[in-house]
């Protein structure tokens, strides 16, 4: 398992402009994603760029690693505006995120979905990997668990919806015509939040005429898409506007809607997609998103209850997956230990059956029983040493940790290994060793029990238990590490 620390960066509605996202954003989610895997100590990636927010986020194995890597992200953003998160903060941002409490809109349903979407965007891009993988997943897990435990997403659930909320208050919406201008999610959402009222025809109008036809082909109601430049003659003819789009200039002058009659504006593009000049005809209606602030209040204060159950569920599966990463990192180290042990088990056994084999066969039951009780001190050895690497990891020890790592790395302890196949060396090993070993008296070979006698445990309890010959047999670096225990 990969260790590393996940840095994040965040420019969103809450303290930036419109203006300020779009330069904090990407021409594509994916060309992100491949440079930020392409800077040097980047293991993982991810980004979700939206209309209120563009966030990234990157594994490397220091943060300031992953700080250097993010750098680039604002640069054309003022510095008050960037919230750039380390690898707690950035755990707590995203599953708030995912839960809709750092929407505009509290607890709305869109952000889950587009969450969903960009994780797929960036594992398309190799960008996730196990930790982005257990975080992203445990945030969407969260957003779930928020909507379904709680009544966070009860009522005006976007600023789409709210503003047909506020059109079906001022206006009769019943046989009537609407205008959406933009397909982007804000104006998709209108649509859809429309088309359950009680109008007859919609008109979605849009830079991309097929966007706009798509979202018409999907709604339950009668309706077109055409191009922006079609927008004026179509607010003509509707009851209802509400536009959301990222345009510099206005989409509808003052003139547009001078012969609109009844007409209820609502505009959430930043910056303004109507006039506000338009309001001084008569019978024309301009509301803006200040406007909708007495339907988002309304609707804070119905969840607020329940933001507080979602801020104690976030601190619990916060904490759920801090142990996850903890429990991770120090499985990793134990690996490595054992993979160390191993090696040096498997090394020693092979010399130990040559050097037996020297002074005849070793039968099979002989080889199991050297082998099983090689397997038993491994696991008595490392058992205590195991304890105390979770111990360490639940107490936020990495020293110990990283230490570990360190000693029993694959790579460490790399020994020429005797082939047990070459009976000269074999024979030398164990002429060597005759002038220590012995069985029983026999000071010229070494006895091999047949198989193991009544009553004695293959299994030793304590180094007391273990054989003298056996103990003689031992490395060093673990006759060491039991005396010390």
């Amino acid at each position: 398992m990969r260790s590393g620390v996940i840095t994040g960066v965040s420019v969103a509605h809450g303290e930036a402009t419109v203006d300020e996202i779009e330069a904090a954003s990407a021409p594509d989610v994916r060309e992100r994603i491949a440079e930020l895997l392409a800077t040097p100590g980047v293991a993982e990636a991810f980004a979700i760029q939206t209309c209120n927010r563009s966030e990234a986020y990157v594994v490397t194995d220091r943060a300031e690693q992953g700080r250097e890597a993010l750098d680039g992200i604002a640069d054309d953003v003022r510095s008050g505006v960037v919230e750039r998160m380390d690898h707690e903060t950035s755990l707590r941002h995203l599953m708030r995120l995912a839960s809709g409490l750092e929407s505009l809109v509290l607890g709305e349903d869109q952000i889950i979905g587009q969450l969903r979407d960009a994780v797929e965007t960036a594992r398309g891009e190799d960008g996730i990997g196990p930790m982005l993988e257990d975080t992203l997943m445990k945030a969407i897990h969260v957003g779930e668990r928020a909507r379904t435990e709680t009544a966070i997403n009860e009522g005006v659930v976007s600023l789409g919806s709210a503003a047909v909320t506020l059109a079906d208050r001022e206006a009769d919406l019943d046989g009537a015509t609407a205008l959406v201008v933009g397909a982007g999610e804000m104006g998709t959402v209108a649509a859809e939040s429309l088309a359950d009222t009680g109008i007859d025809r919609l008109v979605i109008a849009n830079r991309t005429v097929p966007h706009a036809t798509h979202i018409a082909e999907t709604v339950s109601v009668d309706a077109s898409g055409v191009g922006l430049p079609a927008a004026p003659a179509a607010a003509a003819e509707a009851s209802v506007v509400v536009s959301a789009t990222g345009s510099p200039e206005p989409i509808l002058d003052a003139d547009d809607l001078a012969d609109s009659g009844e007409t209820v504006c609502i505009d959430l593009g930043q910056p303004r997609d109507i006039d506000p000049a338009a309001a001084d005809h008569d019978a024309v209606a301009v509301h803006d998103i200040d406007a909708l602030e007495a339907i988002t209040d309304r609707t804070h204060a119905r969840r607020a209850e329940a933001a507080e159950a979602v801020e104690e569920m976030i601190n619990e599966e916060f904490d759920r997956l801090l142990a996850l990463f903890k429990r991770k990192r120090a499985d990793a180290a134990i690996s490595a230990m054992y993979e160390g042990a191993e090696r040096v088990k498997q090394r020693e056994v092979r010399t130990a059956v040559a050097k037996l084999d020297s002074h005849g066969e070793v039968t099979d039951e002989q080889r199991e029983i050297i082998e099983s009780l090689a397997d038993s001190l491994v696991s008595q050895l490392l058992s205590a040493p195991t304890k105390s690497l979770r111990d360490a990891a639940a107490n936020d020890d990495w020293t110990t940790i990283q230490t570990a790592m360190q000693l029993f790395n694959p790579e460490f302890d790399e020994v020429p290994e005797v082939d047990p196949d070459d009976t000269e060396a074999a024979e030398t090993d164990a002429e060597e060793a005759d002038t220590t070993e012995a069985s029983d008296g026999d000071e010229g070979s070494v006895s091999i029990p047949d198989a193991i006698p009544d009553g004695v445990d293959t299994v030793p309890d304590s180094l007391d238990d273990i054989p003298d010959s056996v103990e003689k047999e031992m490395p060093a670096h673990v006759l060491e590490q039991l005396s010390e225990d």
